[in-house]
């Protein structure tokens, strides 16, 4: 595993991570770890190897711009806002991405970044707003800002461990 804060081993046994509060220390390791999964995994394969859709099922890089778009969208309804029209059209693109939409160094570099803003909103979340009630897509389903971040987290990380396995049946064939 990578480093953080010069220790080896998994993101969760490397300590707290500076300014994410003590109960969303579990979503902030988890992002951690996924991107540095998603570093590992996509930067060695080829852009044909990410597009790849073996079995025909979902490509190493639909799991990855899925992860990205869905940790944005569940952050988003975590802050108490609704989707933008950006988010929307994005979401609708998920569906049609493939060669020539983004490469390796671009999902590695989009995901990144989605892991930052989300670590950032992390540090920005009040420990007392956890239970606050908040209301999810169109249907306003019911939920609140802990369960949506901790959702997120296993959302994104279900989708990277997909993207690993779907990597693997690519290097098989």
């Amino acid at each position: 595993r990578g480093e953080i804060h010069g220790m080896p081993g998994p993101v969760w046994l490397q300590g707290p991570i500076d300014g994410v509060p003590p109960m969303l220390q579990p979503v902030a390791h988890a992002l951690i770890e996924a991107e540095e999964d998603v570093r590992r995994l996509v930067t060695h394969m080829t852009e044909a190897a990410v597009w790849a859709r073996p079995h025909g099922g979902a490509s190493v890089g639909y799991h990855v711009r899925h992860a990205i778009g869905s940790l944005d969208r569940l952050f988003t309804y975590a802050r108490g806002e609704a989707l933008s029209e950006a988010q929307l059209a994005a979401l609708a693109a998920e569906k049609t991405t493939g060669p020539g939409t983004a490469s390796p160094a671009e999902l590695v570099s989009q995901f990144a970044a989605q892991v930052q803003v989300a670590l950032k909103q992390l540090r920005e979340t009040d420990a007392a707003d956890l239970l606050a009630h908040r209301e999810v897509g169109r249907a306003k389903a019911p939920s609140d800002v802990i369960g949506l971040l901790m959702h997120a987290a296993a959302h994104t990380y279900r989708h990277v461990g997909q993207a690993i396995t779907t990597a693997k049946a690519v290097q098989t064939g």
